[in-house]
């Protein structure tokens, strides 16, 4: 099943967790990219900023959830910001696109960068970022062989 559905909660997660960590996508994530995209293109013809606001949501849950696979509170906290840019530059034109834009994509390098300083970061480049993942993930996921 689908990795973006399993990140979101629509699937439930393995009771046995696997050591599986990189950049992941599948056939499910593959489709609601295309249907994101076929979206913002549509939304586009109609206003430019209604599928600014869907392809901007739609890539930043790919990346998020898919490549960088970043942790539920980072991830909430960077779709509060865009929320509150985005819905107040909708209803007052303030503080406009230019900005609501550039200080989400700030926002979106922050949670990277955090993202990948954390001892369990499991996303693209892990290796790179996060050579002693392996044996973090060893000691959460030990199994007590007493019992």
């Amino acid at each position: 099943m689908g990795s973006l559905c399993r990140q979101a909660g629509i699937i439930p997660a393995m009771t046995a967790r696997l050591f599986k960590p990189g950049f992941r996508i599948d056939v499910i994530d593959t489709l609601v990219l295309i249907a994101g995209a076929a979206g913002t293109l549509w939304l586009a013809l109609v206003e430019w900023w209604m599928g600014l606001i869907v392809g901007f949501a739609v890539g930043h849950f790919f990346l998020f959830c898919n490549v960088f696979r970043v942790a539920k509170p980072l991830e909430l906290s960077w779709s509060a910001i865009f929320v509150a840019l985005a819905a107040s530059t909708i209803v007052t034109g303030q503080p406009g696109w230019t900005v609501t834009v550039a200080v989400t994509l700030t926002t979106t390098l922050i949670v990277i960068l955090m993202q990948v300083r954390k001892p369990s970061y499991h996303g693209i480049a892990w290796q790179r970022f996060n050579p002693g993942l392996l044996q973090w993930w060893e000691s959460q996921n030990a199994v007590d062989k007493t019992q």
